[in-house]
């Protein structure tokens, strides 16, 4: 549930009960980790089983303090995935909070009308879709396609729109907000066409929505395939990816020995080399679109503020539009000469 009533509530100490017995109506929170991610999640992310519940009551105490217009929900389960992508660093964590919601409001043209149906005909084009194995970590591995995607048929936000959706269901399974994720993105085809959907201002806004406002571990991003005009496209990213984040690209060309030896070909499909068949892009389609109320219920409980507060923005609007298309400006030629 959300509202500005749940921040009417004083903050419990350490040693009181638990938020759900002061609100019943609050949905209970169970822990689903199995013993051994409790302990991967205690020694990588400082998650403290005896302490969940302080922690996250000291979250929403402070989003109730700081932030008490800012219509996020309040939940135990919604609030543990900002603490657990932020290693329980409570600043940290409430900041990643606001910027989720940040994002969401600051590029209408992605979370407008975002569900699952609305995006049909991305998933069935393949451009996104999730492999159906786990990795020798436990993590899903997300495969992106861009060639799969024709500029003429919808903009480049239906595409955004679709890994956004993608990442908001995978986030939903505890193991995933302790795993993290991995990507796998099959560059091959893509044109200098194409690639020029993606400027820097596209790619700031995505950048700053996978690494500062959503609350998931990104633990490798593989590129295979990738043409000469890829050097032009990361040179557009790059500026924007931190330093940790960076050195979790792998750039594998056409070697698929090297893809092999980040992701095992047991879980990958024929076409990359593996050995658990052709990629079938159905199941994850269905899952996806059968979670359609699922998604109008939580995103109902994300509620627009009347008095949002600008400098709070991780993007800050019209200036950084203009500065990047600035940038966009500089990189062409550098896009062309990779071409």
């Amino acid at each position: 549930m959300s509202g500005d009533s749940d921040c009417t509530r004083t903050s419990p100490s350490a040693g009181t009960p638990s938020d759900n017995e002061f609100l019943p109506g609050r949905p209970k929170y169970v822990c689903s980790l199995s013993p051994e991610l409790i302990t991967k999640a205690r020694e990588e992310l400082q998650e403290k089983p005896e302490w969940r519940l302080r922690d996250v009551q000291a979250l929403r105490d402070m989003v109730c303090k700081d932030y008490p217009s800012l219509g996020t929900c309040l939940d135990d389960a919604f609030l543990l995935r900002f603490l657990r992508a932020r290693k329980f660093d409570y600043d940290r964590a409430l900041q990643l909070l606001v910027n989720y919601h940040t994002c969401r409001r600051s590029w209408p043209e992605v979370f407008n009308n975002l569900k699952p149906s609305a995006i049909k005909p991305v998933l069935e084009s393949g451009f996104v879709t999730v492999l159906p194995r786990l990795d020798p970590e436990g993590r899903h591995v997300v495969c992106i396609r861009p060639d799969r995607w024709t500029p003429s048929n919808y903009p480049i936000t239906e595409n955004i729109r679709a890994i956004y959706l993608t990442l908001e269901k995978l986030i939903q399974s505890e193991e995933t907000q302790v795993n993290g994720i991995v990507i796998l993105a099959d560059y091959k085809g893509v044109s200098l066409s194409k690639a020029s959907h993606f400027g820097p201002f596209v790619a700031k806004k995505v950048i700053g929505i996978l690494q500062d406002g959503f609350p998931i571990r990104i633990k490798a991003v593989n590129i295979i395939n990738e043409p000469r005009i890829f050097k032009g496209i990361f040179a557009i990213i790059k500026p924007f990816l931190k330093e940790k984040i960076a050195n979790r690209f792998f750039l594998h060309g056409c070697d698929l020995n090297s893809l092999h030896q980040n992701i095992p070909p047991v879980i990958l499909p024929e076409e990359y080399g593996g050995t658990s068949g052709k990629l079938d892009i159905s199941a994850w389609n269905e899952l996806l679109l059968a979670s359609e109320e699922d998604f109008l219920h939580d995103f109902s409980q994300l509620v627009l503020p009347c008095d949002s507060s600008p400098h709070d923005m991780l993007v800050s609007g019209d200036a950084d539009e203009k500065q990047c298309d600035d940038s966009l400006r500089g990189m062409k030629p550098q896009l062309y000469y990779c071409y």
